[in-house]
């Protein structure tokens, strides 16, 4: 075969052959590129226009929302003018001396609605010591009828006090300015009509005129009636997790379950309760001063159905841990007993008034707090005083008025060291 007729052959093989397959491009997959392009602009705009509250968050399940929100980047926000003059005022208050007394008082500020059922025992408790102390009666529904002229004449401008409402933040504020026009007034402890001293004035004074702490029961609930009560229309000033509750729990002694904590594990940590406090001049001062977050518990919290929010068991708590952290010791020195786990205290009757009671209660140097979801966690901590542990509490409530007569024989007995 001649290379001619090879070369033709060739020819023809290759046109029988099948013309060969353009391969089309590849489809792109543009919905993904699309939902990546959403996102990047979304989370450009959380960070260049950071949300001003929470409520954004609230559309989602707060396991996803809480770590993008720690994920974003801090972004500095300005703060609105009232915001400043908080944060001055609060500043100087904290930073600047203290007058100097040379005859330093106890402001006994009594919260009532009326008549002051223990006035007797008050009156043995305060004998003979005239000038070492000062008292306040805030009688919201009627003037009281003393049985003791140690209490006559010590009332002040009383106005109407609602439950659970900021009228009970407004009382004792009108108390503490009363209090605060004595310059020798150094120590300020608010009372109830139902409330009762645990030791000697001697001891009182001595243990509240030995430091500079304040006591208020202050501490983190994440269940419904502690976080949960949080309304989103207080940020920016008020963030959720510096929300706070206060005035709930109670202790035992070593060793052994005492009255005040008996069935402890049964407590739902629902209560609603004054935080009786023990405060400084100092802090006094700061909450006359505050406006800011006052004006935010006044307006967004209050009794409602969903966010049972309670302004006098949330307020002082919530600011002390935002404005001066270091500077309580996150318990009161008014025992209560919530054990039965009810939205009040027990009540104390006559038979239930017994020297191992009393004793029992002034022996307590740990404090409870339970929180009140369903894991009902209870925190046990010691009470320290000046770095030493100590008993937690000087007053105990709530006792009926039929108990006056027990205690007062049994004054002398429980009350010594």
């Amino acid at each position: 075969m001649n290379l001619s007729q090879s070369w033709q052959r060739s020819s023809k093989d290759m046109t029988a052959m099948p013309p060969l397959r353009q391969r089309g491009a590849a489809k792109k997959p543009m919905w993904i590129i699309v939902l990546l392009s959403l996102v990047c602009v979304s989370l450009m705009g959380a960070y260049v226009y950071p949300p001003r509250r929470y409520s954004t968050c609230y559309f989602f399940a707060s396991s996803v929302c809480t770590p993008f929100k720690d994920w974003l980047p801090a972004v500095a926000r300005e703060r609105t003018d009232e915001e400043i003059i908080s944060s001055v005022v609060i500043r100087d208050l904290l930073s600047m001396p203290m007058p100097v007394s040379k005859n330093p008082k106890i402001a006994f500020m009594f919260l009532t609605p009326g008549s002051l059922p223990f006035e007797k025992l008050w009156e043995k408790f305060l004998q003979g010591h005239d000038g070492r102390y000062s008292i306040y009666i805030h009688a919201s529904r009627e003037k009281p009828a003393h049985s003791s002229s140690l209490f006559v004449g010590r009332e002040i401008h009383s106005e109407k006090v609602v439950w659970g409402r900021i009228s009970m933040v407004d009382a004792e504020k009108r108390l503490l300015a009363n209090a605060l026009e004595d310059v020798d007034n150094q120590f300020f402890v608010l009372l109830s009509d139902s409330c009762v001293p645990l030791h000697t004035f001697d001891y009182i004074y001595n243990y509240l005129m030995g430091t500079n702490t304040s006591f208020i029961d202050c501490f983190l609930d994440p269940g419904p009636h502690g976080s949960g009560r949080y309304s989103p229309e207080m940020f920016p000033e008020i963030e959720h997790r510096d929300f706070r509750k206060g005035a709930q729990g109670g202790g035992g002694a070593p060793g052994k379950r005492s009255v005040a904590v008996e069935a402890v594990e049964a407590c739902t940590g629902s209560a609603v309760e004054q935080p009786w406090f023990a405060i400084t001049r100092r802090h006094a001062l700061l909450i006359l001063a505050d406006n800011l977050y006052y004006n935010k518990f006044k307006l967004y919290c209050k009794p409602a159905v969903g966010r049972n929010c309670i302004a006098d068991e949330h307020y002082l708590p919530t600011l002390f841990n935002m404005v001066d952290p270091g500077g309580i010791a996150n318990w009161s020195v008014t025992h209560v007993d919530w054990s039965e786990g009810k939205w009040h205290p027990r009540s104390y009757r006559a038979a239930d008034v017994t020297y191992e009671l009393l004793k029992n209660i002034t022996s307590v140097n740990e404090y409870l707090h339970v929180t009140s979801d369903d894991k009902k966690v209870v925190t046990r901590t010691p009470c320290m005083w000046n770095g030493t542990k100590r008993p937690c509490y000087l007053f105990a409530r709530k006792f009926y008025p039929e108990t006056q007569n027990n205690l007062l024989k049994l004054f002398s007995s429980y009350t010594s060291a």
